[in-house]
C-alpha cells in the first residue's frame, strides 16, 4: 500500500466514505478516477447521485454503501482527499487554497467546487486524534 492510498484511504474514512484501492491505490490513479467523477458530473449536473453515475459506466461496485448521496459531494471529497494524501505525502498538511491549488494543477477545478468544500472543510481539513 503506498503512503498515498494510505492517507487518502484515512481521510475517505474519517468521512465515512468508501475509497476502493483499484480506484484510488495511487496519485495517479486518483487523479484519473477523479477526472472521470469531474466528467459525469460536468455531463448529468451536481444533482446526479452515485447511483446514477455507477448506472453510467463508472467501475464502482464498491462505491454502493453511498449510492445514494449527491456525486458532487463525493466528487469533492475525493479531490479534498487526494490534497491531503498528496500533501501529507509531501508537507503534512492542507489548507482549502491547497485543495484548489492542487485541483486546477490536476484540471480538476470546476465551479462548483469551492462552494461544496466551503460547506464540508471536513472534506480537507485533517481532525486532530
Amino acid at each position: 500500500m503506498s503512503q498515498f492510498y494510505k492517507y487518502f484511504k484515512e481521510n475517505m474514512e474519517a468521512l465515512g466514505l468508501p475509497a476502493p484501492e483499484n480506484l484510488y491505490g495511487n496519485l495517479q490513479l486518483a487523479i484519473n478516477t477523479a477526472m472521470t467523477l469531474v466528467g459525469y458530473v460536468e455531463k448529468f449536473g451536481t444533482k446526479v447521485t452515485v447511483r446514477e453515475m455507477i448506472g453510467a459506466g463508472i467501475r464502482g461496485e464498491k462505491l454502493l454503501t453511498v449510492w445514494t448521496m449527491g456525486a458532487s459531494y463525493y466528487v469533492g471529497a475525493v479531490i479534498g482527499s487526494i490534497a491531503v494524501a498528496a500533501g501529507r505525502s509531501l508537507a503534512g498538511g492542507t489548507s482549502l487554497a491547497d485543495v484548489l491549488i492542487r485541483a486546477q494543477m490536476n484540471h480538476l477545478h470546476r465551479p462548483w467546487l469551492p462552494g461544496v468544500l466551503l460547506r464540508h472543510p471536513e472534506i480537507y481539513k485533517r481532525r486532530n486524534k
